[in-house]
């Protein structure tokens, strides 16, 4: 069913990412990320050019959306266009952020002002931290240098460990036998289990023959017609995602994972960024 541009297309994730309310913004700009990251080498010239088209209008974006999980999915973007991009497409999209990141910043800047900075000792910082959830933690990472570093404590990041996938057998540099930084595991463990996850807001809806937004786990498009009051939709991860647009192929009950786990992909976009 069309070629793999067309496919991209019906994604919607520039409409998500231009749309008013901004909600979908960092969603759309993970789903990207892997987009580019697992598919941008294998996906023909104008699709290549759509996907990189993309990457620079979330960036220009981001100035707009103002939250704390809308900066974290852009520097997950970031990351993977840094690792994929060839140079000079490398060097434009690290350009766009930079500006985006100064326009943010210059928004912030009065009210920043006006807050004033909250200076305190790393050890109370640490101890008000570990009753944080994790996407609680990941934002205040983001506020400053000193609350980036507080938030990186090793004791902080292995109690959630234990909390998300229990144990603590891989603290450990099997290597070296030396301790590592549990924040580094996390974040590695998450990248092996999160590509295998489905995406909670996405599905492939039978109806529509593609691969739409779901709300409250429904199909978000109006359906006309008889039998279309509840349309057939099967949660898809973002590998399948990655294989219906350029292969075109279509997701199955069986091979959709759809264990819910404990982590909340909206929480750790970016769970290892810090500020600046």
């Amino acid at each position: 069913m069309g070629c793999p541009k067309e496919r991209y297309e019906e994604l919607k994730l520039h409409e998500s990412l231009t749309n008013q309310s901004c909600s979908r913004y960092p969603l759309a700009c993970k789903e990207l990320a892997f987009i580019l990251r697992k598919a941008y080498s294998k996906a023909p010239k104008n699709l290549q050019s759509l996907l990189f088209q993309d990457t620079l209008d979330a960036f220009r974006l981001l100035p707009q959306v103002q939250s704390q999980n809308a900066i974290s999915a852009a520097n997950l973007l970031l990351q993977n266009a840094e690792s994929t991009l060839p140079k000079q497409k490398k060097v434009l999209a690290v350009t766009e952020f930079k500006h985006a990141i100064v326009s943010s910043k210059r928004r912030n800047k009065a009210q920043q002002e006006e807050e004033g900075p909250c200076q305190f000792p790393e050890d109370i910082l640490i101890h008000v931290f570990s009753y944080l959830d994790l996407q609680s933690l990941v934002s205040a990472a983001m506020v400053c240098r000193s609350w980036s570093s507080a938030a990186g404590d090793n004791h902080l990041w292995e109690s959630l460990y234990v909390n998300f996938f229990g144990g603590s057998d891989k603290y450990t540099d099997t290597v070296t036998g030396s301790d590592i930084c549990i924040r580094e595991n996390f974040k590695r463990v998450y990248q092996e289990v999160s590509s295998k996850k489905v995406a909670p807001y996405r599905g492939y809806c039978w109806h529509c023959s593609s691969i739409v937004w779901l709300t409250d786990t429904r199909c978000y498009n109006t359906h006309i017609g008889r039998d279309c009051t509840n349309p057939k939709v099967i949660p898809v991860s973002m590998a399948q995602i990655v294989d219906y647009v350029l292969y075109d192929s279509l997701p199955s009950e069986s091979s959709s994972d759809s264990s819910d786990g404990d982590i909340d992909d909206l929480c750790v976009l970016k769970m290892w960024a810090y500020a600046k």
